[in-house]
């Protein structure tokens, strides 16, 4: 990416992170990066894979399930915080974005028991693949395939691996899907991922468009992951909690419950 790119969406990133509650405009975030509003937009969707609005509207999410976790503020104040002028808005779209409402979000601490795959669509193909990273103690991986680079909502397939290596995602439907990857500590909630964004444990990656078709079968989906930066979007989908489950302590119990190895051929 060029330099000056860079610089210019690293500012527009900042000042989303420094004015959540405003009301800021494509205008005003192109302003920041002293481009018309229309090469900003371009370039924007560019270095991070979504458009600024949709860019903002996950950072606003993510402070959103910070503040459900770490404060005792309620839902309507929080939601003014982060910029929404309704309640009833900020809570239909978090509940489309995480999974779970607002309300469920702070009574389960910011995990779920477990993530349920969007099974609305009949089920086509298996997509199967390699996670490659350094090894990482004490992380578990997280992969989801999603209509789009947000990973967001529910999953129309996914799984969790203890270490990278390969994986199978069953039961996908026809149609084209963006696989995600994502990788943190066991024992590391939203709030202190975003404050510990330097840690080399969190780690993404992606591959897609993935296109779908009757009785296919993906062979070929290898993911590098990487460390997470600025121009990554926020994983907004609630993570299942492994902290204080079996899962959580033993590898052994991932691999049992998401037996990848033996699936791959």
């Amino acid at each position: 990416m060029d330099a000056g790119i860079e610089k210019a969406v690293g500012l527009v990133i900042k000042s989303m992170h420094e004015n959540l509650g405003d009301q800021l405009t494509i205008d005003d975030m192109a302003r920041t990066a002293m481009f018309s509003k229309f090469h900003f937009s371009r370039i924007f969707q560019r270095a991070t894979g979504v458009s600024p609005g949709r860019f903002l509207s996950a950072m606003r999410l993510q402070r959103a399930k910070d503040l459900l976790v770490s404060t005792s503020l309620n839902v309507t104040d929080i939601s003014h915080r982060v910029g929404y002028t309704s309640v009833g808005t900020f809570s239909s779209r978090f509940s489309s974005c995480v999974g779970i409402s607002p309300t469920t979000y702070r009574r389960l601490r910011g995990f779920v028991p477990e993530v349920v795959p969007d099974g609305g669509a009949e089920p086509s193909a298996s997509i199967r693949g390699l996670v490659a990273a350094p090894t990482v103690p004490h992380s578990l991986i997280y992969i989801g395939l999603f209509p789009d680079r947000m990973p967001q909502g529910r999953p129309v397939s996914c799984t969790i691996l203890s270490r990278p290596g390969p994986f199978v995602l069953r039961d996908v439907p026809r149609g084209t899907w963006h696989l995600m990857v994502h990788s943190r500590p066991v024992d590391c909630t939203d709030e202190e991922a975003e404050a510990r964004s330097n840690d080399p444990r969190l780690q993404v990656g992606s591959m897609g468009p993935i296109k779908i078709r009757p009785d296919s079968d993906i062979r070929s989906a290898d993911v590098r992951l990487r460390p997470m930066r600025p121009f990554d979007p926020p994983v907004l989908l609630a993570l299942p909690d492994v902290r204080t489950s079996p899962l959580g302590a033993d590898r052994d119990a991932v691999d049992a419950a998401f037996p990848q190895h033996e699936l791959v051929a």
